[in-house]
């Protein structure tokens, strides 16, 4: 078998349905193998970054790992934004370039380049992967591409890079039958001694919260987490990236923590006297840069399964290494041999921040469209989609304050890297993982400007994205920053700084679109947005450009003090 084709039908057995590429030499081979091969769709993208971010939202959704092909040089060194975005937030991946044939590399040469677009990417990948390979000999291939899946999928799952020179590619190779789909345990079962010491503290703490992180989805544990959370009736926190873990409706959930969490969150977590951590690195943009305000004398449970992620940032927590799977099933099992009553008055209390501090009434001062009101809107409209999809910048911090996620809708952002562009892309991924099913893409003017070449892609395959751009006219999460830090000189944000109508740019590229400018417009253009939910729509959204995103932790103080009322006093550095 031509190993080009190997490759193809590997993927398959694997479960992968689509591969996204842009096309180039090195990787001819590649993408002609995989057009022919039955079950998989080549999904041709306008760069390779966008490449990358689709494959991280199909793994996302799908748990197998998202595959993106690129040609050598400049296609491979494209993909590497991708390829950084889905090491962070934990995605598995596998990431296949093409590179120059064998004779036309350098080796050891004391030259810069033989091959034309010859590049070491292997190099270049390898601190933002979990391995990366270069294929040396054909008979390495079938070896290299199943170590790759499984690494990809094993421990925390993240992205694996293998680079195939073009005469391998074209190489024969043998193969012993049809491919198998590779497997991996979810890890050893941890000593019941520490949960039930876990348990025991849960039950006898009176203000205990759970801080749920991105690991629990990256663990396949979800409804694992769900069954958890309703055995020990503890309320939950979420991060960024464990924000669809729990429904936005559930009796136990308390909102979304952080830099810019609800207010009200963030005052129960201060309030709490233990807090379970589970998939989360309580990084500075959970804890603000006042970790021992953060700790206070509060017991600190910490579940991960990487032994460097506990105890790093805020010290004095009680480590348990675990993947979450195993260290759910366990949990589940003891907590059924015991009784978790209501915590009432807790749960009040809880509730009563939550009434004294809307969401919706952190900006009541700005004129026109109020971003929180549009997002319950957004949500309340959009019921049929899979999931909501969002870029980077101020917008993102809105989806994630007032989503009304339902049970099953997801919630995909670039939560480490926080990388801009990633919206548009990645939801033409998460389309490709939800077939048929509509999915909500929600982006800024400035990010949707990095990867909007994606349109014709959208348009090309008919993928029914729902596209919100909330345009401000600038980039507002640094023209915030220059306004707290920088006497409001607004340089490269707003001053120089410029947008189309994406509502006629929209139309140039066939998608039909509207652009409402009031908040009594907003629910007649969602309703026009919904009137065909199999085909692609953009609303463009305009908004007063110096509405900030309220609350936000005032660095320097613990992240319970929170701006507009507390003031930032020390210059914040992420």
């Amino acid at each position: 078998m031509r190993a080009s084709d190997y490759v193809a039908s590997f993927l398959v057995a694997q479960g992968v349905r689509c591969v996204f590429e842009v096309i180039g030499g090195m990787i001819t081979h590649l993408v002609d193998s995989c057009h022919r091969q039955n079950g998989l769709k080549v999904v041709s993208v306008h760069h390779e970054q966008a490449a990358a971010f689709a494959a991280d939202g199909f793994g996302r959704i799908t748990g197998i790992p998202g595959v993106a092909l690129a040609t050598s040089g400049p296609g491979a060194i494209n993909l590497l934004t991708g390829v950084g975005s889905s090491y962070f937030d934990s995605s598995p991946a596998v990431f296949i370039t093409g590179q120059v044939n064998r004779n036309e590399q350098k080796g050891d040469r004391a030259i810069r380049q033989l091959g034309f677009q010859e590049a070491d990417i292997v190099t270049m990948a390898q601190p933002i992967t979990k391995a990366a390979w270069k294929v040396e000999k054909p008979e390495e291939l079938p070896q290299l591409l199943e170590a790759a899946f499984k690494l990809a999928i094993s421990g925390r799952p993240g992205p694996v890079l293998l680079d195939i020179p073009m005469d391998v590619q074209r190489a024969e190779i043998q193969t012993f039958g049809p491919e198998k789909k590779v497997s991996t345990d979810c890890g050893t079962p941890i000593d019941p001694v520490a949960i039930t010491e876990l348990l025991n503290a849960l039950n006898s703490a009176s203000r205990p919260l759970i801080l749920a992180g991105g690991g629990v989805r990256s663990a396949q544990a979800v409804d694992l987490f769900r069954e958890f959370v309703g055995a020990v009736n503890i309320p939950v926190v979420t991060s960024l990236l464990g924000l669809d873990v729990l429904p936005y409706n559930h009796p136990l959930r308390a909102g979304f923590i952080g830099s810019y969490g609800n207010r009200w969150a963030n005052l129960a977590v201060g309030s709490s006297d233990l807090l379970l951590v589970l998939g989360s690195r309580l990084d500075i943009r959970q804890t603000g840069s006042d970790t021992e305000a953060f700790k206070k004398d509060r017991l600190i449970f910490h579940v991960d399964c990487e032994a460097g992620e506990m105890n790093n940032r805020i010290r004095g927590c009680t480590a348990i290494r675990s993947h979450l799977y195993p260290f759910l099933v366990e949990a589940i099992c003891l907590s059924k041999q015991r009784h978790f009553p209501a915590k009432h008055t807790w749960a009040a209390e809880i509730d009563k921040l939550r009434i004294q501090w809307p969401d919706i009434l952190e900006n009541k001062d700005r004129p026109g469209i109020n971003p929180n009101r549009l997002m319950h809107e957004l949500s309340e409209a959009s019921t049929r989609a899979a999931a909501f999809v969002t870029d980077v910048g101020q917008h993102q911090m809105w989806a994630a304050q007032s989503l009304d996620l339902q049970g099953n809708q997801r919630f995909l952002t670039s939560g480490g890297m926080g990388a801009m562009g990633f919206g548009l892309p990645a939801a033409v991924g998460t389309a490709m993982a939800n077939p048929g099913t509509p999915v909500v893409v929600i982006a800024g003017d400035g990010g949707f400007q990095l990867n909007i070449q994606e349109l014709q892609t959208v348009v090309r395959n008919n993928i029914p994205l729902k596209i919100v751009v909330i345009n401000n006219q600038c980039h507002g999460m640094v023209r915030q920053f220059q306004q707290s830090y920088f006497d409001e000189r607004y340089h490269s944000t707003y001053w120089g700084y410029s947008a189309p109508s994406f509502a006629r740019l929209a139309h140039a590229y066939g998608i039909e679109s509207l652009t409402v400018e009031s908040q009594a417009s907003i629910a007649s253009a969602l309703d026009l947005m919904w009137a065909d939910p199999s085909r692609p729509f953009l609303l463009e959204v305009m908004v007063d450009t110096l509405t900030n995103v309220y609350p936000k932790i005032a660095f320097g103080h613990p992240f319970t003090e929170m701006e507009p009322f507390a003031k930032p006093i020390a210059m914040e550095g992420t």
